[in-house]
């Protein structure tokens, strides 16, 4: 009987395990930084764009310069050979990755919706993400449940992209869970696109506000808010949405070189900005843009028959790109 209830007990951690369950989550995470390396095992040759240390074991956060895909994995996992930021660009640039941080690079001199505002050219569908700038309002729940009652059929898990801000992720625990539950149980597939530590804002003109405003710290709104993503057993992709959309020549330089792609927007639902074929869609999520929120569910209802036809589909960012760029 002992035996049977610990054979039991196995297969129920087994299962746990295996189903992603027990996701990665880091509390003392020491010694984070950029960190560009070469990092190649028996099956795969990818790109170490951070490396960190947490239960005295240390870690590499790994970009595969095909697919766009993040993982964090223990750096003993991998043969490393240290590189410098250009190294990678050159001996990547024929890559999804690279292709993409270029593509973004080429419009660093608007001051709003610099990086990449249209993803996937000529496909029937959007690319959806949404903003979670500090607020003191709850989730917008209805977004997320929209979208899995109405693709369930079609896409399972559906895919969309959700910039996380660090202070939301501080005043929103139990949010934040319930949207990692409904990536545990196969509802959405989430894409986590770094949206800055403090998404600081003043009343200054923009291009003195957000990441613009003196004395930002970049390294704190990027890197501490990738710890506290890790913190929270949220890996980070390589994308990174600019505040406000707001951004200059020099910032879009400086947040390429940590590795990431400025993703913009051709539809801000909010301003009253259309989606065509391929467009990057942007609503806030934060309960504080019920305008946007709102024309979302109409565009859902509007979209309904040619949902069911598979005329008109939900996009992974990441598969976009790598489709955009092979």
């Amino acid at each position: 009987m002992k035996l049977s209830k610990f054979i039991l007990l196995n297969i129920f951690c087994l299962c746990f395990f295996c189903t992603g369950i027990f996701a990665q989550n880091f509390e003392d995470i020491k010694r984070y930084k950029v960190n560009y390396a070469l990092a190649i095992n028996a099956n795969e040759r990818l790109i170490s764009i951070r490396s960190f240390s947490a239960n005295n074991q240390k870690y590499l956060l790994l970009v595969n310069p095909e697919t766009l895909d993040t993982k964090v994995t223990l750096a003993s996992d991998y043969t490393t050979r240290s590189l410098q930021y250009p190294n990678v660009l050159a001996i990547f640039k024929n890559t999804a990755y690279i292709k993409s941080i270029e593509a973004a690079a080429a419009k660093d001199l608007q001051l709003q919706n610099a990086g990449i505002d249209h993803a996937i050219p000529n496909e029937k569908g959007i690319t959806l993400t949404i903003d979670l700038c500090p607020s003191h309002k709850p989730l917008d729940r209805i977004i997320f449940q929209s979208v899995f009652d109405e693709f369930k059929e079609i896409s399972q898990p559906a895919p969309l992209a959700v910039s996380v801000s660090g202070k939301w992720m501080l005043k929103h625990q139990g949010d934040l869970n319930w949207l990692k539950s409904l990536v545990e149980k196969k509802e959405l597939n989430i894409t986590w696109v770094n949206h800055t530590y403090n998404h600081e804002v003043n009343k200054l003109p923009l291009a003195e506000n957000f990441l613009l405003a003196p004395g930002t710290n970049l390294d704190v709104e990027v890197l501490e808010n990738e710890k506290l993503m890790l913190k929270n057993g949220l890996t980070p992709s390589v994308f990174f949405r600019f505040p406000g959309l707001v951004s200059d020549r020099k910032i879009v330089e400086r947040i390429e070189a940590y590795g990431l792609i400025p993703i913009g927007s051709d539809a801000w639902l909010a301003k009253g900005q259309q989606p065509n074929a391929g467009s990057i869609v942007l609503i806030h999520g934060n309960g504080n843009e019920e305008i946007g929120v709102k024309d979302f569910i109409q565009l859902l209802k509007a979209k309904q028959a040619d949902v069911k036809n598979k005329q008109w589909l939900l996009f992974d960012l990441r598969q976009g790109l790598e489709k955009e760029f092979e």
